[in-house]
């Protein structure tokens, strides 16, 4: 009896259709901030094994400013105690890529169209990261603009963005200050 339950499929495994609905539903129900962390650890899982093994997570999100965090552990401690180098420049990755990713998306003009890609990266280190690190990239009006004229001329967008990086429990000094160079460009199709 097709229509006695809806979304009932009798030649799919109630199992596999309850997965379903959870799979649409669970994004809905989860605050903002888990959403974009689950987005990036399965894109680190998926993608780039590196960023899932440092596990980011979101700690505030909204249109113009993200803040991932990194925390200081077995897997991204150095020699010194202190954060490596490579675990400090994936939260600055994460923290300018989820904001771009996040603006690309709600352009609908932009969604699967534009790809992005870090053109060049630099770094300062300040002082030692000697805790769980947070990276804050607060240029989302910027970016937004980016990513509207690549979606409308198709051709290839630069911009510097800033992410700065603070051990909040030392206090809102930076340890890290980084500039990457986001490049952005729609597919001709």
């Amino acid at each position: 009896m097709k229509g006695a339950c809806p979304g009932f499929d009798p030649a799919r495994p109630f199992w596999l259709t309850m997965l379903r609905k959870l799979i649409e539903t669970l994004p809905q129900a989860l605050p903002r901030r888990a959403r974009e962390t689950l987005r990036l650890r399965a894109f680190g899982f998926f993608r780039i094994p590196m960023l899932f093994f440092v596990s980011p997570k979101v700690v505030a999100v909204d249109d113009d400013r993200v803040v991932v965090e990194i925390a200081l552990n077995r897997r991204t401690r150095n020699h010194a105690g202190s954060m490596y180098f490579a675990a400090l420049a994936a939260g600055a990755d994460c923290a300018c890529g989820l904001l771009a990713v996040m603006l690309i998306e709600a352009n609908a003009r932009a969604r699967g169209r534009v790809k992005l890609i870090f053109k060049d990266f630099h770094a300062e280190f300040l002082k030692r990261a000697e805790g769980n690190v947070h990276f804050i990239c607060e240029q989302g009006r910027e970016i937004r603009e980016q990513v509207e004229a690549a979606a409308e001329t198709g051709e290839r967008q630069n911009r510097t963005i800033d992410v700065l990086a603070i051990v909040p429990a030392l206090g809102s000094e930076p340890v890290a200050r980084f500039k990457l160079t986001l490049s952005l460009k729609a597919d001709s199709h």
